[in-house]
């Protein structure tokens, strides 16, 4: 055995061994109800789990862990260690809060109940994010404890509180205290792999622009017996604006908006997205290009909901007023502001018979794309092979994580790297989250690992 060959290996032990504390993290911080949303959840279940970020990671080694209040009024939790002289700083980032856990009933286990089935964890943030936290913690403790050496680099540690919830807590503290997040790389924990067991680098960030859009064409409700006909139905005007926004093959199409990108990554085979994505057996996938150029490289509308009537309890009337939701998603090298602008235009002129048209801008975030060309990424590349005895591939990602976009520009030398436990079976934001273990396992090797070979990068 080589030098280095013995040292992964008595990585890889001090990970497997740790694996039950992994597990025993996992179970406490699933429990707590940590939805950054206190109309739905109380905020001391989000202060139970900061606290628990706090003694758990001064228990791995950090210093200084404390919960900092960001402008959103939700707390971060940050802290730091010491390294080397002269060794390189790295940041690692997770956040805390989850998704809701939406139709209680559609879950097979109790959401806030760690739970092992088919070889699997479930429980709501069981991959997003917690399952990042319980990996990053078991890679803290096979370095720094007891059999280990302690770390090879300078570490920061930051911990959001309200990611899921989409406000901008931590990117406005960013320019508050950037000796908060200052490092040479910047390590997301947000993502995760391509497919389960596949060493991945998500390098590429869908933006996005949400709008609701409001069409009015009457006073009020009519009878449509009686008017039904020659009355403007605004339902059906919103059903003519939003059809509007795909050709007939389904690709998205919005005046002003390129749609004709390509993704030079790992490919996603159709037949793989059509059981990640849960396709019905006969019903076809849309677009014309491939899977990977849909997802990744081209923008994407999709209609997120509709204000009007429902089934139950409707009533014989030609509607005067509706409005929906709609969602953009952008691929690098389209502006967001530029979508906002097209995807505005687009709605507006496509209204019939003269309907009044309303379009609010509701959220927006610029796409990412991360340099890859860099000592963190040659390391992370090195720390996946060993750890996974597989190479690493690039992948996209159709979620939007604004904090890369707000790091970019004030650390323009660092190097952004987001990795993850999170691969398509792990069904996040959905009910029936769940993790498997044998990631939290490879993906702690794996950061160790990096930590140790960008300590001497390559």
């Amino acid at each position: 055995m080589t030098a280095e060959s013995t040292e992964t290996a008595a990585l890889r032990e001090r990970v497997r061994v740790l694996m039950p504390r992994a597990k025993e993290d996992l179970t406490e911080l699933v429990a707590m109800r940590s939805v950054a949303d206190p109309r739905q959840f109380p905020p001391e279940e989000c202060a139970k789990a900061a606290d628990f970020l706090v003694r758990a990671f001064t228990e791995a080694g950090l210093r200084d862990v404390r919960r900092v209040t960001t402008p959103d009024g939700t707390d971060a939790v940050v802290g730091h260690a010491p390294g080397p002289e002269g060794a390189p700083t790295v940041l690692l980032y997770c956040h805390y809060d989850v998704q809701p856990p939406l139709d209680d009933a559609a879950w097979r286990t109790p959401p806030f109940e760690l739970t092992e089935r088919d070889g699997r964890w479930y429980g709501r943030g069981a991959a997003d994010c917690k399952g990042n936290i319980a990996m990053l913690l078991t890679a803290l403790r096979a370095l720094g404890g007891p059999e280990g050496r302690g770390f090879p680099v300078h570490l920061k540690f930051v911990a959001e509180g309200s990611e899921e919830q989409g406000t901008a807590g931590l990117e406005e503290l960013v320019p508050l205290q950037p000796d908060l997040f200052a490092a040479d790389p910047l390590l997301i924990r947000d993502t995760g792999n391509f497919a389960l067991g596949l060493p991945t680098a998500t390098t590429s960030l869908r933006g996005l622009t949400h709008v609701v859009v409001t069409v009015s064409t009457l006073k009020g409700e009519m009878h449509s017996g009686m008017f039904g006909g020659p009355a403007p139905d605004a339902l059906a005007a919103l059903v003519r604006m939003l059809d509007g926004l795909r050709d007939e093959h389904g690709n998205t199409e919005v005046k002003g908006l390129a749609n004709d990108g390509t993704w030079q990554g790992v490919d996603y085979p159709a037949e793989q997205f059509r059981t990640d994505a849960g396709v019905l057996d006969g019903v076809s996938l849309v677009g014309t290009g491939s899977v990977a150029d849909e997802l990744w490289a081209r923008p994407a509308v999709t209609v997120l909901g509709i204000d009007c009537p429902p089934v139950v309890g409707s009533s014989a009337a030609v509607q005067a007023r509706v409005r929906a939701r709609v969602s953009l998603r952008i691929p690098p090298g389209i502006d967001a502001d530029d979508a906002l602008r097209a995807l505005t235009d687009h709605l507006t002129s496509a209204a019939p018979w003269g309907a009044r048209v309303e379009v609010e801008p509701e959220s927006a975030g610029r796409p990412f794309r991360a340099r890859t060309d860099g000592p963190a990424y040659r390391a992370l590349a090195t720390a996946f092979r060993e750890a996974y005895g597989k190479d690493m591939v690039r992948a996209g990602q159709g979620g939007s994580i604004p904090l890369c976009n707000v790091l970019a520009p004030h650390f323009p030398d660092a190097e952004i790297a987001l990795i993850g436990v999170e691969e398509p079976g792990c069904l996040i934001h959905a009910p029936n989250e769940s993790v498997d273990p044998s990631e939290i396992e490879r993906m702690a090797l794996t950061e160790a690992l990096f930590l140790s070979c960008y300590a001497t990068p390559l």
